[in-house]
């Protein structure tokens, strides 16, 4: 976004983050609530998921050959779910499963979390090794 728009949505969030900072001030001082904290906090929980939802479509529309690259990384986000999720399995007896209050299912839905956290962590790695040593090169 090169454009304005990028320079009015930079404005809009300079003014919310300013916003939230008086509202804290307000409400350390007592004329706010905590409750209009809670609210106001879900007002930038969807300012934030419309910015973040909007602002790729329209880079991409923009220019749409960059769209074939985000394809290509929701593909390999979705291969490394699915390896985690045929990795993952329950450790626990049906007792203890039982004494923590969670089905098997739930059991493997956290191992899956975990080894996909694993996994990406270690692709971070890597490119980071990678691209130190690709610049060492060059």
């Amino acid at each position: 976004m090169n454009d304005n728009l990028s320079k009015y949505v930079g404005w809009v969030l300079i003014g919310l983050m300013g916003l939230s900072a008086i509202f804290g001030v307000l409400f350390y001082v007592g004329a706010v609530t905590e409750s209009f904290l809670l609210r106001w906090g879900y007002v930038l929980l969807i300012a934030g998921i419309i910015i973040a939802i909007a602002s790729p479509i329209y880079s991409y529309t923009q220019n749409p050959k960059n769209a074939v690259k985000l394809l290509l990384s929701i593909g390999v986000i979705a291969v490394v779910a699915i390896i985690s999720y045929s990795l993952a399995g329950n450790s626990f007896s049906d007792i203890k499963l039982e004494q923590m209050k969670i089905t098997a299912h739930t059991s493997k839905l956290v191992g899956m979390g975990l080894l996909f956290t694993y996994i990406t962590a270690g692709f971070a790695i890597i490119a980071v090794i990678y691209s130190s040593i690709s610049k060492l090169l060059k």
